[in-house]
């Protein structure tokens, strides 16, 4: 760090107005996206993947502060340019909202704080913050759309380091039975909390420990990297262990405390490999310090005006999206849902619905609705998640809303099907469920459900997450309501292919009638 004892009084006098107007912006554009940003520290709070989150705020001010030195001596100068991506940012948060998509939003708060500082002090001062700006990022809680292929990963890792060892392996999906056991990869398996702390950490160690560009990149690389073969290591170990001590040890909660330890081994190896090659601190302070005085005395200073200006079209540019929406939650009112499944469907007929040992995780639906029906085939359960009035955690597509709401069931394969209904093709998210014990373990013949998944969005339909939000954001662009519902059909046919014959019987012969009474429902608003 370069440490300036020349500082003028011009420097002090040029910083003044530029300081406070960049902090005004700041504090600004908290306030007026407070509601996104509330969100965001709730992630951090009930998630553990993004507890890691909380430190990145000290952590910008701290790296900002250790770059004071060389900032002091650069002349702020606006950037009236940096405008045109504050304005897309704002239009991505405002389809982002529209759509419910929290990433989205999140993301464009962070992006309009970062551009706040290019924009009202200029492009020299953005090069020296720039690491500590990017930083900001990890602030954003995304990433738990890995989890489901770092599942996949750690399955089939643990799988062939068991084959290797000898140890003889059943493996359906996620489901894995051994001699002494049965062994289930669930969503705390797949190392997400690891890969993202490690991204972080290895990130900032980095940066405070390399001057070269290649050193960075490639010690970030390995800290992407290296907690996904740790995990992969720590499962192996956890199950020989299960496996060497007839499942009396890490099988309970000490599997989580071995896991940890391990892996706070291994990142701490890491770390201590890494720091035999570290760069050393600054040694030519003087040339530096030579360099931003020319660069001083060679600019002119700039009229404090001009940040102001900058900083108020900025203002401009992010508060119209949160008056639109504003005004467009003011004038819509939500009414209760009226919706009651027919009790006949073609030739099915509802008959009394079992104690339930599955239902679908959408737990903040405006309405819930499941019904068995009959039919010469066997049952079908019909399971319908209707939202109405959408926002906050109340939302139709969410990484909250899945197949499986506890560790009873899990999903050992997930595709698409088709089924035509009226001559038109509509395609289905299938998932197959296995069930199993608290513990882990299940019985000789587990239940086994064969689920189709589509939403249902006010009559257009969808199986993918991003078509479906895509969607709504160009309805809710369009002031339509935001009705819409999941549909879950269940088959418990043990077999796959009958269970797949059963349901595209069932939706050909009953689509039609559902999606009737789903429209009905939104009519009644």
């Amino acid at each position: 760090m370069i440490s300036l004892a020349w500082r003028p009084t011009h420097v002090r006098e040029a910083w003044r107005v530029p300081f406070a107007v960049v902090i005004g912006l700041l504090m600004l554009v908290l306030l007026v996206y407070r509601e996104t940003a509330v969100a965001m520290v709730g992630i951090w709070i009930r998630s553990e993947t993004f507890t890691h989150a909380f430190v990145v705020p000290p952590i910008v001010a701290w790296l900002i502060w250790r770059k004071r030195g060389e900032i002091e001596p650069l002349q702020p100068r606006p950037m009236a340019w940096m405008l045109l991506p504050m304005v897309g940012l704002a239009v991505l948060w405002w389809l982002g909202d529209l759509a419910n998509v929290a990433a989205a939003t999140q993301l464009a708060l962070v992006a309009m704080l970062v551009v706040s500082v290019p924009l009202v002090l200029g492009w020299a001062v953005t090069r020296v913050l720039a690491f500590p700006l990017a930083f900001m990022f990890f602030a954003v809680p995304i990433g738990e759309f890995l989890t489901p292929t770092l599942m996949h990963w750690t399955a089939e890792a643990l799988v062939a380091g068991l084959r290797l060892t000898g140890i003889p392996v059943y493996q359906e999906g996620q489901q894995l039975v051994i001699p002494s056991g049965r062994w289930a990869v669930v969503a705390a398996c797949s190392g997400i909390r690891y890969l993202m702390a490690t991204f972080m950490v290895g990130s900032l160690f980095a940066y405070l420990n390399y001057t070269s560009t290649r050193k960075r990149l490639v010690f970030v690389a390995i800290s992407l990297v290296l907690p996904v073969l740790a995990n992969w290591m720590r499962a192996y170990i956890i199950v020989m262990l299960g496996h060497l001590s007839n499942n009396e040890i890490a099988t309970g909660v000490d599997h989580l405390v071995y896991g940890w330890v391990f892996f706070g081994v291994v990142i701490l190896a890491l770390f201590f490999v890494g720091a035999r090659w570290a760069d050393p601190d600054d040694t030519d302070a003087a040339a530096d310090l030579a360099q931003h005085r020319a660069r001083l005395h060679g600019a002119e200073a700039v009229e404090a005006w001009r940040p102001m200006v900058m900083a108020g079209l900025a203002l401009a540019a992010i508060l119209w999206p949160v008056l639109m929406q504003r005004d467009s939650v003011a004038a819509g009112t939500v009414a209760p849902v009226k919706l009651t499944l027919p009790q006949t469907l073609g030739t099915w007929r509802a008959t009394e619905l079992l104690p339930e040992t599955w239902v679908p995780a959408f737990e903040t639906a405006s309405l819930t609705q499941a019904r068995r029906y009959q039919g010469s085939s066997g049952d079908v359960v019909v399971h319908v998640s209707y939202y109405r009035g959408q926002g906050g955690d109340v939302k139709l597509v969410s990484s909250v809303n899945r197949y499986i709401s506890d560790q009873r069931w899990h999903v050992l394969s997930e595709g698409i099907e088709s089924a035509s209904v009226g001559g038109q093709s509509i395609t289905w998210k299938q998932a197959v469920l296995l069930g199993a014990a608290v513990d882990g373990r299940i019985g000789t013949a587990p239940p086994r459900l064969t689920v189709w998944r589509l939403y249902w969005l006010g009559g257009p339909t969808a199986h993918h997450d991003v078509q479906a939000k895509l969607m709504q954001a160009w309805q809710a662009a369009r002031g339509e309501p935001d009705d819409s519902a999941a549909i879950h059909i269940v088959s418990s046919l043990s077999d796959d292919t009958a269970a797949r014959q059963q349901l595209t019987s069932f939706v050909s012969e009953n689509f039609a009638m559902l999606a009737s009474t789903l429209a009905t429902a939104r009519q009644s608003r």
